[in-house]
């Protein structure tokens, strides 16, 4: 129905030609009302919402490395083995992956806002009183850091779906890019800042200190800037139109998707690799030093300070290199073929297996060689961070974002990170003859060797990913629920939906 025409059910039939003409000059007139964003956020504060949640995520993962850049000063303090310290960081991926599908069907259904501020605020209570921990009671220790998981998943698998109901195409890349970068430099801040302020302070607990009044302030950034934008309304498939299925029916799409199943299992040797680097890295690099004479072993505590600090600028530099480098060379073979973004992970993926490989096996003849070879192999793994996610966001319909995000987090973390640490430290427990200094470095040295052949085995499954991105990416694109869509039926002159099963054909 024409604006000029009369919509008043009430109107008289007939009207005044001439006054109708003058309302419709005044009309044309009248300068056009300003258009409002499809999300229901304006330009300003959907930026200002990105930035938001990135400062965020560099918190998250802050707190996360924090331990790692304090851990053999935590050894000492309780007196534990290997497979205890990484217990530290597998208990804490546990609580988070089971949680996570929690979170991510929340965040489907409800204020994904208030459901992140709640959560932030439980994580920042959580790890301010994990640093008040006896030292007869190590226990205390795991089991804060484990609820400390409780928070993260309510934040890590809502927040790229708002990002994702922010904007489209190369935007969302870019934004995706911006918010992504918080993961490795927020991983290498929290091994300085961790190690640095331990170091300051002569005591480590103060390391666990600093994130949680930074997370209050990220609480109230969230609840007065940040708005909810509506789901799938910046892709013209506002959520209020599309069909909402149950849970189980997500769960058995998803199964479907081969190209979101196969870059979860690709995504999970990355998260193999890294959080096995992650916790051991530093230590590994202490004992490195021990072993070759240029380092006085562990006595007091602030042992690592300096190989903390040195392989948290390291991760900083190469997650910034790997994360641009990743996207810009996606976005170049984009124009090529449509397979671009799994074959770029790929590669990433298997180039970094051979230096990770040569910086393990060199650190007992030269530190910086081993270095170097690290600086390089994490530059390429950090490649596949925000090419993931923005995989997952396009092969995946709007009202399933949250949930893929959970599925992929459980997956990637319970096969993933969540015993590659622990792993690690009990092979190298099992490795040592004895527990002289040789042995502390070379049973280390030989269990993370495994990183370098899960990173060969997840290349594979993103070049398998290749092999069906651009079916499943035009399937979510084109995505029509096959349910009881309602269809619109005048009705007095006006429009109103009804299902389609009440249509008699």
């Amino acid at each position: 129905m024409s604006q000029g025409e009369q919509t008043s059910e009430t109107a008289p039939f007939f009207s005044d030609d001439s006054e109708a003409e003058e309302q419709s000059g005044e009309a044309a007139r009248r300068p056009p009302p300003e258009e409002s964003p499809p999300s229901g956020v304006s330009k300003v504060r959907a930026l200002l919402t990105v930035f938001i949640l990135c400062y965020i995520n560099l918190l998250n993962y802050m707190d996360r490395f924090t331990v790692a850049g304090v851990l053999p000063d935590i050894e000492q303090y309780f007196g534990i083995d290997d497979g205890k310290s990484g217990l530290l960081q597998t208990v804490f991926i546990c609580s988070y992956m089971f949680l996570a599908p929690v979170f991510g069907y929340l965040g489907d259904r409800y204020n994904r806002k208030l459901i992140m501020s709640v959560g932030i605020s439980f994580w920042a209570l959580v790890t301010l009183a994990s640093s008040y921990t006896p030292k007869e009671h190590f226990w205390v220790l795991l089991l804060t850091r484990g609820l400390v998981g409780v928070g993260e998943a309510s934040y890590s698998t809502i927040a790229p779906t708002i990002i994702a109901d922010l904007y489209v195409k190369e935007k969302r890349t870019n934004m995706l890019s911006i918010f992504y970068f918080a993961i490795p430099v927020g991983s290498g801040l929290g091994y300085i800042v961790g190690s640095q302020v331990g170091n300051l302070a002569k005591d480590w607990h103060w390391a666990l200190r600093v994130t949680p009044g930074l997370g209050l302030i990220a609480v109230l950034l969230l609840l007065f800037v940040v708005k909810e934008p509506e789901r799938g309304a910046i892709e013209a498939r506002p959520e209020h139109q599309m069909h909402r299925t149950s849970w189980l029916e997500d769960l058995h799409a998803l199964s479907k998707n081969y190209s979101f199943v196969l870059s979860t299992f690709g995504f999970t040797a990355v998260a193999f690799v890294t959080g096995s680097l992650a916790l051991w890295a530093p230590t590994f690099l202490f004992r490195a030093a021990v072993f070759n004479g240029e380092r006085a072993p562990c006595v007091e505590g602030n042992c690592a300070a300096s190989d903390s600090l040195i392989f948290g600028a390291i991760t900083v530099v190469t997650g910034v290199l790997g994360v641009t480098s990743g996207v810009l060379i996606s976005r170049q073979l984009r124009t090529r073929t449509p397979r671009a973004d799994p074959l770029v992970c790929a590669t990433g993926l298997l180039l970094s297996a051979p230096f990770l490989y040569l910086a393990i096996v060199c650190a007992q003849a030269s530190t910086n060689a081993t270095y170097a070879f690290i600086f390089l192999g994490e530059t390429f793994l950090s490649m596949n961070w925000a090419i993931v996610a923005d995989m997952l966001l396009y092969v995946v319909v709007p009202t399933r974002r949250s949930t893929a995000e959970a599925l992929q987090i459980v997956i990637s973390h319970l096969l993933g990170d969540a015993g590659s640490p622990y792993m690690i430290g009990v092979v190298s427990d099992s490795l040592r003859k004895t527990d002289s200094f040789l042995w502390q470095f070379r049973s280390l040295q030989l269990s993370l060797l495994l990183c370098s052949f899960v990173a060969v085995i997840g290349g594979g499954f993103f070049l398998a990913t290749a092999l069906f991105i651009e079916r499943d990416r035009q399937r979510a694109e084109n995505h029509t629920s096959t349910e009881d869509e309602p269809i619109v039926v005048p009705k007095s002159g006006r429009s109103t939906r009804v299902p389609v099963s009440s249509v008699l054909i």
